[in-house]
């Protein structure tokens, strides 16, 4: 068997496995790197390991790292109470507020999957309580962390842009994540009218609301109504108490770690500086600041997405060197219809991440469109584009991290009904959105 074919069987495997047995992807990936690239490529173990992203690495580690703090010292609740009060009992635009908020948190470099565990319960409890449907609210949360999923400083963005850049494709870091940001607004808009919009719209603002004014009265009006409190309050940990509210208020280490997240931002984007250097030192700071507050949340450090992606990024080195990427490229090239084969790989990053993690299918799929874009018939930008939309917008589905997050969120008397809309939902996006993308950025640029 040649090293191109057994390097692509294992990538079968690998998701198989993966998708059907509660085994880490990148644990898998390891093992297959070892173990083909030995037997098959001919490598050692100091060769299989040269592929290891040690960049990538540090900044998934930083940046869940400060996230862990921000979120368990409060500072993620306050933003999110800020957000909602902005509102001024405008139930409309609710929806709108925790797709804003899990925007900017995935554009600041926040995992996607972390995003929706921290927003999605809390906008699944705001749609109970405002009569709001729950898969149009967490449709918005999901497609807000895809909006902002491929910023310069994110997961998404710097697993797309390193594959880009090593290839040498002309793509900008900023044309990925603005796409990426149009594409998921518009999948929201249609979201928000197909699921309840227009009825959200009719529903005219109340001074009742205790998200209007977040006073102190308001909240003991609803205590005696019966109705609990919506929001996280301190520490990351969700609260019915309504007088909860009151104490998602600026204290001086939520004003250091807003300072640190937006140091964060500053450094990265204006200054170009390395995002996993920034974001560990400013949590380390963080932590020296205030170091009680801080226990635990080295526990909150997404580990298994860490082994998942650099497990999937070793494998794919191996790939590369056994000349499997060339050889598929080749194959695609070799159909006739640079176009038909754009779109076969689209649908191809769609197909397996609604299964798989979308972080491991981006690391796997574009390298494999690199050798057919080289050729130069099709936008390159437009085909990497198409690609990292096509590989995301379907973690809408249950059985994506995304998806259950927010399925797992709801009412226990709405879970199931939720689960179903959502995998009809899934299953129209996964026919229909790497096509609508393929549409929208492939073929404009066909040469």
């Amino acid at each position: 068997m040649s090293p191109q074919i057994a390097t692509i069987i294992g990538l079968v495997i690998m998701f198989i496995v993966a998708t059907a047995l509660p085994i880490n992807m990148g644990a898998v990936a390891f093992a297959l790197a070892f173990i083909i690239g030995g037997l098959f490529v001919g490598m050692e173990g100091k060769e299989v390991l040269a592929g290891f992203p040690g960049d990538l690495f540090l900044t998934l580690v930083g940046i869940t790292y400060l996230f862990a703090i921000a979120q368990k010292n409060g500072t993620i609740d306050l933003l999110v109470h800020w957000a909602v009060k902005a509102v001024r009992g405008h139930i409309v635009a609710i929806p709108w507020v925790m797709f804003v908020v899990t925007a900017v948190l995935t554009a600041f470099g926040a995992l996607g999957p972390a995003a929706v565990a921290i927003i999605g319960p809390v906008a699944l409890r705001f749609a109970k309580q405002y009569r709001i449907n729950p898969l149009m609210m967490g449709l918005l949360v999901i497609h807000g962390a895809q909006a902002g999923g491929f910023s310069p400083i994110s997961v998404y963005g710097g697993i797309t842009n390193q594959v880009v850049q090593k290839a040498g494709l002309e793509v900008t870091e900023m044309a990925v994540f603005l796409t990426s940001l149009g594409f998921n607004l518009l999948m929201g808009i249609i979201c928000f009218f197909a699921f309840g919009g227009v009825a959200l719209m009719r529903r005219a603002p109340t001074a009742t609301e205790p998200l209007v004014a977040g006073s102190q009265a308001s909240s003991r009006q609803f205590a005696i109504e019966g109705h609990g409190a919506l929001v996280s309050a301190g520490g990351g940990t969700l609260s019915n108490d309504p007088g909860a509210l009151d104490d998602v208020r600026i204290n001086r280490e939520r004003v250091f770690t807003l300072i640190g997240l937006l140091g964060l931002g500053i450094a990265a984007l204006v200054y170009n500086l390395n995002v996993g250097l920034v974001s560990i030192t400013v949590a380390v700071v963080l932590a020296l600041l205030s170091p009680n507050s801080q226990k635990g949340a080295v526990d909150g450090i997404s580990w298994s997405t860490v082994l998942l992606i650099s497990g999937v990024v070793t494998y794919v080195a191996v790939l590369q060197q056994a000349g499997a990427v060339d050889y598929i490229g080749h194959g695609v090239g070799a159909i006739g219809i640079p176009l038909l084969g754009a779109l076969l790989v689209c649908y191809v990053g769609g197909i397996v991440s609604a299964f798989a993690s979308s972080a491991a299918v981006l690391g796997a799929t574009i390298p494999l469109a690199v050798p057919f874009l080289m050729q130069g018939h099709l936008s390159a930008a437009g085909v990497i584009c198409a690609l990292a939309i096509s590989s995301t917008v379907v973690d809408v589905s249950p059985f994506s991290t995304n998806g259950a997050l927010v399925v797992a969120s709801a009412a226990k008397e709405e879970r199931e009904a939720l689960f179903r809309r959502f995998l009809v939902y899934s299953g129209l996006v996964v026919v229909f959105g790497p096509l609508l993308a393929w549409l929208l950025f492939v073929v404009p640029g066909w040469m």
